[in-house]
């Protein structure tokens, strides 16, 4: 079944892509737009901007661009179907479905069926905690033994699987699944000799939820003393990325955004506790080692974060890596250590809510002071063992982004360790240089390919004299894909414009191009649904673009309509200098785009007219291709020297 054309037009009328987006990052308005670091490439300023009045979104960083419905194609790796359910789902608009086709059904994404998989495993689990003898006895007696209510229970949709070796397999198989899609959602294992068994037997379920609140995997605890290993987790397939996602993220997004701040624990056990007693800005690592996209994700909500360590010091050394890859991405880092044998979801259920807070409070430390203490106690008067930890925390120090920040630490550990500030920054510099020279080589790399991306440009201007016989096939597309994008650039911004006293410009571009056939597919779909409505009598504006075209298109209308920049009034006001603006010579840019359109595509021409007479099989057919060669030859002079002279107005 497919989502109707109905359903689909309710969803693009009801979405706010502000509200949309915030489902992922948090935004701060700016001006008419809302503005973010990029979710979807790492910066440190954001270049991310989404406009309310457009319903679009674009990066001047990554240039990904759309509407909200892409947008949720992106953040969430989905299919556009998917994308669609979502926000039905969050905007509570029953979903229409018409038949499909054995051939659409076929062309279902592996994605979207894991996740139909999932989705199902989640539910049986959750009903067999609540409906089943063996499930109310092992799996809701652990929770409620753990302190778990109902609410938490259903916030967090914990379930549990029966100890059956085929369980969950006989159930899925008979709604439908297939046994290749249960193994790779990683519910099934199959052996060597074919027979396959449910993985989670006889354990209680935590579903892992990715930031769009769908299933993407499971963490499982055995209730069996004797069972190793303790949790069992999902093994990584096409929706569940370990290093890409922290459990909790979906609950907490809101709170750690509303409270400019997120706890990180290690156990599914910590979330769920803190939770129940008012502290939802938490997540968990699940045990794992903390990486760079956990920390990007937690980046979309807030640069405030606060590592909760169990009193166990052998453990805290083990994690302290994870404080170094969070002060590389520019986040302000603390720590708070529990009493001995107590992690976050014991001593939150020992102490309550409101006093664990006051204990986060009173003993969160900066990562320099958390550090140190940490370390000297062990050192004594030992020089060489102390100069170690200097160069230890100089370490993390160097990761700091922030010149600012880097300055002001130098300066309290200087006064902590009684050392220097010149050592300390001198020792940083080196540290710093040293990584500099190991990141040379990929240095150079980027040069070379920046290098070759600025010949390309120059091309593309027209800056370089070159002929197309010496450039190659790849390069002569790409110039002929720039003046298709300027002419549907020049078309969506302005195609209501009068170019002349009769003509708009549409129409004037519609014309010249009678007998050009674009080569690039996304342009030349943006042109042909243009023509279609203006044939209609129809208003073509972003939302028509929007409702009628494909993703790719929907991308590329919201990169073309996006204003990079606006000049001040400010100029002609306060210094009376008179910047013209482009509608001020849009006659001039159509007609000279048109000419230069032609002018690539009679050079292209040219290039495959004399590739025929290189490659010449019959004598007879040579004076007929050097005719053409000539005609064309002359035709494109004549362009040239158009383009050549200066163009003080409109042309007829």
């Amino acid at each position: 079944m497919s989502i109707s054309p109905n359903t689909i037009q309710k969803i693009q009328q009801a979405v706010e892509i502000v509200d949309v987006v915030s489902d992922f990052v948090s935004l701060k308005k700016k001006g008419s737009s809302w503005q973010a670091c990029c979710p979807f490439h790492n910066e440190r300023t954001p270049s991310f901007s989404v406009s309310p009045s457009k319903g679009i979104f674009h990066c001047f960083g990554c240039h990904k661009a759309g509407n909200a419905v892409t947008f949720v194609m992106e953040a969430d790796k989905c299919s556009y179907p998917e994308a669609l359910r979502y926000l039905a789902k969050k905007y509570h608009i029953e979903i229409e479905e018409t038949h499909t086709t054995d051939e659409q059904a076929a062309q279902q994404s592996l994605r979207e069926s894991l996740l139909i998989a999932l989705q199902f495993a989640k539910e049986k689990y959750s009903q067999d905690l609540m409906q089943t003898d063996e499930g109310q006895s092992l799996g809701l007696g652990y929770f409620k033994e753990r302190g778990f209510n109902q609410a938490t229970i259903q916030k967090f949709e914990l379930g549990y699987s029966l100890d059956a070796w085929q369980g969950l397999e006989s159930k899925a198989l008979a709604k439908g699944f297939s046994q290749e899609i249960l193994e790779k959602s990683g519910l099934i294992i199959k052996k060597d000799d074919g027979k396959t068994y449910d993985r989670f037997r006889g354990r209680v379920m935590f579903p892992i939820h990715n930031l769009a609140g769908k299933t993407i995997g499971f963490g499982a605890r055995t209730l069996k003393k004797d069972d190793k290993p303790k949790y069992l987790n999902s093994p990584e397939t096409e929706v569940y990325i370990k290093n890409e996602i922290l459990y909790g993220i979906y609950q907490a997004k809101n709170a750690i955004r509303n409270q400019e701040e997120c706890f990180l624990t290690e156990g599914y056990t910590d979330v769920l506790s803190l939770h129940q007693n008012g502290i939802e800005n938490v997540v968990a690592s699940s045990g794992t080692a903390l990486t760079d996209n956990q920390i990007r994700l937690i980046k979309r909500f807030t640069d405030n974060i606060t590592v909760l360590y169990d009193g166990d010091s052998a453990g805290i050394k083990a994690a302290l890596r994870g404080i170094d890859l969070l002060l590389a991405q520019g986040m302000n880092v603390k720590a708070v250590v529990f009493p001995d044998n107590e992690d976050p979801d014991s001593y939150v259920r020992k102490v309550g809510g409101e006093a664990f807070r006051q204990y986060l409070a009173s003993k969160s430390k900066d990562f320099i002071t958390f550090k140190t203490e940490l370390y000297l106690g062990e050192v004594g008067n030992d020089p060489v063992k102390k100069a170690g930890i200097i160069r230890n925390i100089v370490e993390s120090i160097s990761k700091i982004p922030d010149s600012i920040k880097r300055a002001v630490f130098f300066k309290q550990t200087s006064q902590l360790l009684g050392i220097s500030e010149d050592i300390l920054i001198a020792e940083s510099n080196k540290l710093v240089i040293a990584e500099q020279k190991k990141a040379s080589q990929q240095t150079a790399t980027q040069n070379q390919v920046f290098a070759t991306e600025l010949q390309q440009d120059a091309l593309i201007e027209g800056l370089t004299a070159q002929t197309l016989e010496a450039v190659s096939k790849e390069s002569v597309e790409k110039i002929i894909g720039y003046q298709e994008k300027e002419s549907i650039r020049l078309l969506l911004r302005y195609g209501q414009y009068y170019v002349n006293n009769e003509q708009q410009l549409w129409q004037y571009l519609f014309e010249e191009l009678v007998e050009i056939t674009f080569h690039t597919p996304v342009y030349k779909e943006i042109l042909t649904l243009y023509q279609t409505a203006t044939q209609k009598n129809e208003v073509v504006d972003v939302e028509y673009l929007m409702a009628k075209g494909s993703p790719e298109v929907q991308t590329m209308v919201s990169h073309l309509l996006w204003e990079k920049y606006s000049i001040s009034e400010n100029w002609q006001k306060m210094y009376g200098i008179f910047i013209p603006q482009e509608t001020d010579v849009l006659p001039k840019s159509v007609y000279s785009n048109i000419l230069r359109l032609k002018h690539r595509l009679l050079e292209k021409i040219i290039a495959e007219n004399l590739q025929k007479l290189q490659n010449l099989a019959a004598p007879e057919e040579e004076e007929t291709i050097l005719t053409t060669h000539l005609q064309l030859t002359q035709t494109k002079n004549q362009i040239a020297k158009l383009l050549g002279s200066v163009v003080t107005g409109w042309v007829n």
